[in-house]
């Protein structure tokens, strides 16, 4: 195993905590008990790729809150001060962690997200209310002088569809049992037994598609599931039924959920996570009034935050201090 590149001793340590939009880092922990051996910085907007090496170049250390930032085996290897990494999580699929410890570069982690664990669910629930009740529209035309312009929908006696009934997939369908839905599951790897367990009924992809008035996305992404949902199980929706994806942007196919959305070939779709984040400015969903749009906020709920950067200001005092805790597993 390569050694760990060492703790700055002649000075003090230089620390930047990345992708803080919101401006929450700095008060959601404390973070004094570093300022005697370091100094933090926290960087609020998002680096271009191209621009990483050259910003990053001055810094000991840096924070990663989750898939953020991309951080392949070149970028690393651009960043010869680059003495440890501090990432949100326990696993971070952007983060190219087999360089890094060849590199030298101790990667700590976090433990889970206090009670936020949940959150994405209940942003997942948010997104489909305000499609079914045209809450923002509504909201908006209120504000305008106007008053009630167009019927919603009820959720009892519809079907949900759950693409992924994992820990998360699961807290939908028992959500929806409380609504008094039906639940449909289909994943993969999912067996009758284990959507039984879960709550659900098991059909196959077909199936969900065709008969869901409401299709959620709860996988995890990877080889074998980005693209999973083509442009073939988009034409086999119902033209009033709605795509809700908070979990991987990739997981769809994006041309295809353009298309869908323009020509109307479904109702809508509540959307939370993009192939490219921060979402582009002209990205041309941005402008389609059916698609709800939240900019990644599943897991960004205080309770989240706290847990994460109260480990990582821990993480970083045992680096500082000579012992990293809480490294990756073999890292």
């Amino acid at each position: 195993m390569t050694p760990h590149r060492p703790v700055p001793t002649d000075r003090r340590a230089r620390i930047a905590v990345l992708d803080d939009y919101m401006g929450v880092a700095h008060r959601l922990a404390d973070w004094t008990v570093l300022d005697t051996r370091a100094e933090v910085t926290f960087l609020r907007h998002a680096i271009a790729p191209d621009r990483l090496a050259e910003k990053l170049a001055p810094y000991d250390a840096i924070c990663l809150l989750r898939e953020r930032t991309d951080f392949p085996a070149e970028v690393l290897r651009a960043l010869p001060n680059l003495k440890a990494i501090a990432a949100t999580g326990r696993q971070n699929r952007t983060l190219d962690s087999v360089t890094a410890a060849d590199l030298g570069i101790p990667i700590m982690t976090t433990g889970g997200s206090g009670n936020g664990v949940y959150a994405t669910v209940e942003l997942a629930w948010g997104l489909i209310l305000g499609l079914m009740r045209h809450i923002p529209a509504e909201s908006a035309a209120l504000r305008d002088g106007a008053w009630q312009t167009r019927l919603g929908n009820a959720l009892y006696g519809r079907t949900l569809g759950l693409v992924g009934l994992g820990r998360l997939g699961r807290r939908m369908a028992l959500a929806a049992e409380a609504f008094g839905m039906n639940v449909i599951a289909w994943s993969p790897n999912l067996t009758p037994a284990r959507a039984a367990e879960g709550g659900a009924a098991y059909v196959d992809k077909e199936t969900l598609f065709r008969s869901a008035d409401i299709v959620s996305l709860h996988l995890v992404l990877g080889p074998t599931t980005s693209g999973i949902v083509a442009a073939e199980d988009l034409a086999r929706m119902q033209p009033h039924a709605l795509l809700i994806n908070t979990a991987r942007g990739p997981l769809i196919d994006r041309t295809a959920l353009l298309d869908a959305l323009t020509q109307k070939w479904i109702g809508g779709a509540g959307i939370d996570v993009y192939d490219s984040e921060p979402l582009p400015a002209d990205d041309p969903i941005r402008a389609l009034p059916n698609a709800l749009l939240t900019p990644h906020l599943g897991y960004a709920v205080q309770e989240t935050f706290e847990a994460f950067y109260q480990e990582t200001v821990e993480n970083l005092n045992a680096w500082l201090n000579g012992v990293p805790i809480r490294l990756l597993a073999g890292k």
